[in-house]
């Protein structure tokens, strides 16, 4: 299994998940030409995928999903939440409504929503499994829950947001209701949330972890690694991804 990413932070998110004659897509949140051209960087066209798996409606994970879907004829997964808060013409589009409680199959990869606390309806984030390998994905999520420590408690590959570094969050340009809203429960992962989730699983699992979806305007790559760096025991195998160039296939053997 190998995964990659097109993308990662506010401005739009695309990650692709790959084993076997799968691959998937996580969310869209780029213009068809722009995610062509992010493709063709990991050595992919919109042909080769076989499925876009949507989190939640936001226009930076949702923006190119209608479109890069129509064109090209690919698949979409959406919970029936994610699919009542879009509008009338969205609605008609063939979509799978999915289960947030039930693993699914595409193609050879075993899928598992993961239900999160975040300020959209019915949002997710999903585990895969292939027959040896387990890989999570959490982005965009307010806090941690018993559930969520629990599900991504043995991945072998892990892609985490740490959005913001609080202190940088409250003193910055964001009106005070923004602020509110990305710190609460129901918005984003701070560094401090997410070195927390990190010290609580099993990190001898863990072949290649990424941090991802990490604030332009909140935080920077200094400020997460002070915060995340101390309680990882092999920095080796961490990687930061960042918007206009996502990271590379990284592979789990």
């Amino acid at each position: 299994m190998r995964f990659a990413s097109l993308g990662s932070g506010s401005k739009g998110n695309a990650t692709l998940v790959e084993w076997r004659d799968t691959c998937v897509m996580i969310d869209c949140g780029f213009s068809i030409r722009d995610t062509t051209k992010r493709l063709e960087k990991l050595g992919k066209t919109p042909n080769d995928i076989d499925a876009i798996l949507v989190t939640h409606e936001h226009s930076d994970h949702w923006k190119g999903v209608i479109p890069l879907s129509a064109k090209f004829n690919i698949d979409v997964y959406v919970t029936a939440g994610c699919m009542r808060s879009r509008k009338a013409e969205d609605r008609a589009f063939p979509f799978y409504i999915i289960d947030s409680h039930t693993q699914f199959k595409v193609g050879d990869l075993s899928v598992t929503p993961v239900p999160v606390p975040h300020d959209a309806r019915e949002p997710v984030q999903y585990l895969f499994n292939s027959d040896n390998h387990q890989l999570g994905i959490l982005t965009d999520v307010g806090s941690l829950t018993p559930h969520i420590e629990s599900a991504y408690a043995n991945c072998d590959g892990l892609l985490v947001e740490a959005n913001h570094d609080f202190d940088m969050l409250m003193a910055g340009p964001y009106p005070e209701f923004l602020k509110d809203r990305v710190s609460g429960p129901w918005g984003h992962l701070n560094n401090q949330q997410t070195a927390t989730l990190l010290s609580v699983i099993d990190q001898q699992r863990i072949q290649q972890l990424v941090i991802g979806h990490i604030s332009d305007k909140n935080n920077t790559i200094d400020k997460v690694r002070t915060a995340v760096e101390p309680v990882i025991a092999n920095s080796g195998n961490l990687y930061y991804a960042c918007q206009q160039q996502g990271f590379d296939w990284l592979e789990l053997s």
